[in-house]
């Protein structure tokens, strides 16, 4: 592994795109939801063994669990729509690396995860950091490639994280218009979802759901507190009213997260992408991309992923009547704001 990037964000700024557009390039390990997937359980204090760190793996992922046994999937649940060992499971039991990490990868992902198994429970005790890293690199042997990039959606809480584990680590802030972005939020099950539990938090008054407590779940509102329960009504997101502005406050709170960790760290470990750049200037932009990743921005490559951008989303929000258009707006002001005066791309 010669380097490592993290893209990180708001989500639904066309970062899946980038995923796809990455995992086409001849050098680039494109790891798709990586940290979404396996999360917190896959750092443990301490020294572990190659097995306990591979259950952290292979464990489904409890709170896309939850969704899929609720019969609300995220359309980023890839093995769900494909052949496989565990397609068409109405039922909890996908591991979390074959959700949305393998299946962007190969087309037999369950032959892949028993090849990563076969190989990691037989790894000596280390840190989390030091079997991450030989993980990045058996996945970077198998595919021969050199520069490994993760990228994961409604990922801006995690960048001081990483920052902090892998310091040689770069990282790329991607975003999005904010009308348009907070719009594609609304119409997502997932960023529904978040913005539920996000509404449960303040009415319980906690930062934390490791804080909430038999007595806050009783007195929260009866279409909020099923949420929390192993299995729910996907109604209770599909359905619910949830103002505009809530994922225009929320597009706002994350981008200003996102300039604010970018601008404290060196200049040669920073970028910015902008959706709307990649979209006019898309051979530009991955030409800067791939410099800064370490890779070469080859010709056919760029012909490639300029092929694989959607034009026909952008301006959505423009379909919006005026008042709950100008309303929209003035939610995501903060964060327009602050991306006005960012970090410059070229820094």
């Amino acid at each position: 592994m010669r380097s490592l990037t993290f893209v990180f964000g708001t989500g639904r700024s066309g970062s899946t795109a980038l995923s796809r557009i990455l995992n086409s390039h001849p050098d680039v390990l494109s790891l798709n939801e990586f940290m979404a997937s396996v999360g917190d359980a896959s750092f443990p204090r301490g020294e572990v063994g190659g097995e306990e760190f591979w259950q952290a793996l292979s464990d489904p992922a409890p709170h896309f669990e939850r969704m899929i046994r609720s019969g609300l999937p995220l359309p980023e649940f890839l093995h769900t729509s494909r052949p496989g060992r565990y397609s068409g499971r109405t039922t909890a039991g996908i591991p979390a690396l074959s959700l949305m990490v393998l299946p962007h990868l190969t087309d037999d992902p369950d032959g892949l995860l028993d090849e990563l198994g076969a190989a990691v429970v037989h790894w000596p005790r280390r840190t989390a950091v030091e079997h991450h890293r030989a993980l990045y690199g058996l996945l970077c042997a198998r595919f021969g490639r050199t520069a490994v990039v993760e990228r994961s959606g409604y990922s801006t809480g995690w960048a001081p994280g990483l920052r902090e584990t892998f310091p040689e680590a770069r990282f790329v802030h991607m975003f999005r218009d904010g009308p348009d972005c907070a719009l594609s939020m609304s119409r997502h099950p997932g960023y529904r979802a978040i913005s539920l539990l996000r509404e449960i938090k303040t009415r319980a008054g906690i930062d934390s759901f490791g804080d909430l407590t038999p007595e806050h779940v009783r007195a929260l509102p009866p279409d909020l507190a099923p949420l929390l329960d192993d299995r729910f009504d996907p109604a209770l997101v599909r359905d619910r009213d949830i103002p505009l502005r809530t994922f225009g406050t929320l597009w706002s709170q994350l981008v200003t997260e996102g300039t604010e960790f970018l601008t404290g760290l060196p200049a040669d470990r920073r970028t910015t992408l902008a959706y709307e750049d990649l979209l006019d200037r898309p051979a530009e932009e991955l030409t800067r991309l791939a410099e800064f990743i370490g890779v070469d921005p080859v010709p056919s490559w760029l012909n490639a992923g300029t092929a694989l951008l959607d034009h026909s989303r952008r301006g959505s929000a423009l379909s919006l009547p005026a008042a709950e258009l100008a309303a929209l707006r003035e939610s995501c002001a903060p964060g327009t704001r602050v991306l006005e005066g960012r970090v410059s791309p070229s820094a």
